[in-house]
């Protein structure tokens, strides 16, 4: 084994480790597109997907069957139609569904089956069990359109599903669901997962997608200057919703997003939209600092916002002790309420327990983040990357390019968490000129891709 693959495993693997400590436990909820089967992604897919569970996770996959049900209507020479988002399903068309789902089953559980040698599914045992966990009642008439034997979700047997988790097993749920009177209703993927991840209150609603996720400017083509939004609030992923026209199709802006609002709005601490066509995307998402795709997430959770003259104390009693020990460069409270809106902060039942502040450099299109502190009773519960988040949010708007920080002992945080260390001449002019070239403070950049 090279000594260059020691060297970048080896940290690799221990900046993964928080994650995996902090999922182990948590439910998930992960809606695969019919578009990823049809793409030939789920034996990767399963794998990743083995592998999340093996490190604890317990998962509920839904799995989608759009284009497989178009297939079938095509070779029966039947057309497929929608309305309002969803298929308007006849009899041949939930004939069509029924034989679909019934060979997606058997697609899915195969590959969940394999355990060849020198693969990453060798030693895995993944049971999937499915079952009549969803019941659900007609759409009915829409705008004068029937939609005859499409459904929508009534009642989530969560009682069943968390009994067949806590046995071990995946759950894999078909878009059907069931009457009272054993009559078949053609679902949608998204609700289903939607409602799902609401009546269990999971950690997680993860969406396998056509789409990359949602640009910072979705009104915008794809560009350096537009990447993804890697991270939405829910306040700001409703604004955004209100903007959009409604979501019909699996390309638009607000297909996705208004279930991620959704799940989000009713109990999922956070969603998110991920492509399935780069590989790996689950654990890039889930293990990775930064993500691959967007995450809507409810800060009502805990209160992360911009300071205001009231939090001054809050902030000065948090940052004090770390300016005793030198971690942090001493400030006074003048200064403080004088940059108050300058701070982010993290703030629960009236304690503060986590800020920082962005000190912008617009002639340089770069920004400082100073003070970021984090109080030693929330430490290891990413209270710091969250406000890491928010300070690059602030950035981005603002047009910066970059943000730095300077720090005599946290290096190594910076660093696993994309900062590369530069000379201090980098600095912007009006900042070199107060650089304390005693207190020597590494500089460390960021670039805001």
């Amino acid at each position: 084994m090279s000594t260059v693959f020691n060297f970048t495993f080896v940290p690799w693997f221990r900046s993964v480790a928080p994650y995996i400590h902090t999922h182990r436990g948590k439910t998930f909820v992960v809606a695969l597109a019919g578009e990823a089967i049809a793409a030939g992604k789920l034996q990767h897919i399963a794998q990743d997907l083995a592998l999340i569970q093996s490190m604890g996770v317990k998962v509920v996959l839904v799995h989608g069957f759009r284009p497989q049900v178009n297939e079938q209507l095509k070779a029966k020479g039947h057309e497929a139609k929608y309305s309002h988002g969803m298929r308007i399903t006849d009899e041949v068309a939930l004939d069509s569904a029924q034989e679909a789902a019934g060979q997606l089953r058997y697609e899915i559980e195969a590959a969940f089956s394999q355990g060849l040698p020198n693969t990453p599914m060798a030693g895995s045992t993944v049971r999937v069990i499915s079952g009549n966990f969803i019941t659900a009642r007609p759409v009915g008439i829409l705008d004068g359109v029937d939609f005859k034997h499409s459904g929508m979700v009534r009642k989530v047997d969560v009682a069943g599903i968390v009994r067949t988790l806590d046995f071990g097993a995946m759950v894999l749920l078909s878009p059907f669901g069931f009457s009272p009177t054993g009559e078949a209703f053609n679902l949608t993927m998204e609700e289903v997962a939607t409602s799902v991840a609401i009546a269990m209150q999971a950690d997680k609603l993860i969406f396998l997608t056509e789409i990359p996720g949602i640009r910072v400017q979705p009104d915008q083509p794809e560009s350096d200057d537009n990447p993804i939004d890697t991270e939405l609030p829910l306040a700001a992923a409703e604004r955004l919703l209100a903007t959009l026209e409604p979501g019909e199709r699996p390309t638009d802006t607000a297909f996705y997003l208004q279930h991620c609002v959704k799940a989000c709005k009713e109990g999922v601490e956070r969603s998110h939209i991920l492509p399935f066509a780069t590989d790996g995307a689950l654990l890039l998402e889930i293990y990775v600092h930064d993500g691959i795709g967007t995450m809507v997430v409810d800060e009502k959770l805990e209160s992360l916002r911009e300071a205001t003259p009231d939090d001054v104390g809050g902030i000065l009693q948090l940052i004090e002790p770390f300016e005793k020990d030198g971690t942090l460069v001493k400030r006074g409270r003048t200064e403080i309420e004088r940059d108050a809106g300058q701070y982010s902060i993290i703030e629960h039942d009236g304690v503060i327990f986590a800020c920082a502040a962005l000190y912008p450099y617009t002639e340089a299109k770069t920004a400082e983040m100073a003070a970021l502190t984090v109080s030693p009773q929330s430490q290891g519960q990413g209270d710091g990357e969250k406000i890491l988040k928010r300070i690059e949010q602030r950035a981005r708007a603002a047009g910066l390019q970059s943000i730095f920080v300077l720090t005599t002992r946290t290096m190594h945080w910076f660093i696993k968490r994309g900062f590369v260390q530069v000379d201090p001449d980098w600095l912007p002019e009006a900042r070199k000129r107060k650089y304390n070239w005693d207190r020597k403070s590494q500089v460390l950049v960021k670039k805001l891709g």
